[in-house]
């Protein structure tokens, strides 16, 4: 498991215009004691020092911080204290509306994310290859390993069910699980979206494992855009409860942790 603590790889010189506000207090652990007593805002620092104490601060942009696009930067220049947790009727509206590109993440947890995707990445070559080996054991990553056994949604074998391991910024007692096929959900080329079979075929599912168990109205399913996806090659769903039973989420999972507690 990786030391995700930054040290600094660059001269110091980087910081001399932030340095000259800070001298007063070298011993600050929590950004907003340096930001309150040196008058700085997070506007006044570069968007990979927002969220960041400074006794953590790198000496230079870490490498899987750059080259961002503007989403992801405008998120990691906000404090997490700024940030706001979706309730579950704004996160109903979202789905219903198709605008999945709204869900965003608390800015350290989506600094968490990013750092450790480029971990797996020089690990394990690929984030896909991790998913498969690692958190699905569906065999060691290659492609192969994805055959279906059958038809979607015909075997049990062909579908697992984790919690996201990098959730939305959401309310507390909103789960997000993941719902991982080795089948493909067929997509229009032309809407970038699912087709009506392949909305059918995963509603139907859905109700027979969700809604027999839970109120239809505290569950609610999506499928990112192809243009959103983080990991191409594995088929997959999202699936997210409102207060459901932990002990039915417990059973779904069979006793997942997203890797956000673990790492």
């Amino acid at each position: 498991m990786p030391n995700f603590s930054t040290g600094p790889s660059a001269p110091a010189a980087t910081f001399t215009a932030i340095d000259e506000k800070l001298t007063t207090i070298s011993d600050a652990n929590q950004p907003a004691d340096y930001l309150i007593q040196n008058n700085l805002t997070a506007e006044s620092l570069p968007y990979w020092l927002v969220n960041i104490p400074r006794s953590q601060w790198p000496a230079e942009c870490p490498s899987f911080l750059r080259d961002l696009p503007a989403k992801s930067i405008g998120i990691l220049s906000t404090p997490d204290e700024q940030s706001k947790r979706l309730s579950w009727d704004v996160v109903k509206e979202i789905i219903k509306t198709n605008r999945i590109d709204r869900f965003e993440r608390i800015p350290t947890d989506l600094r968490k994310y990013l750092e450790y995707t480029s971990y797996l990445k020089a690990q394990y070559g690929s984030v896909m290859r991790f998913v498969v080996k690692e958190r699905l054991r569906w065999g060691d990553g290659d492609i192969n390993d994805l055959k279906p056994k059958g038809r979607p949604f015909e075997f049990d074998e062909d579908i697992k069910t984790l919690y996201n391991d990098w959730p939305y910024a959401v309310e507390t007692g909103i789960i997000h699980l993941v719902v991982w096929t080795k089948f493909d959900l067929e997509d229009d080329p032309a809407t970038d979206d699912l087709t009506p079979r392949a909305r059918k075929e995963i509603d139907d599912y859905v109700k027979k494992t969700y809604c027999s168990r839970m109120p239809s109205d505290q569950v609610i399913w999506f499928k990112n855009w192809k243009s959103l996806k983080s990991v191409h090659a594995v088929e997959h769903f999202h699936v997210m409860l409102h207060n459901p039973d932990m002990e039915f989420v417990k059973e779904i999972t069979q006793g997942d942790m997203p890797m956000i507690e673990k790492v």
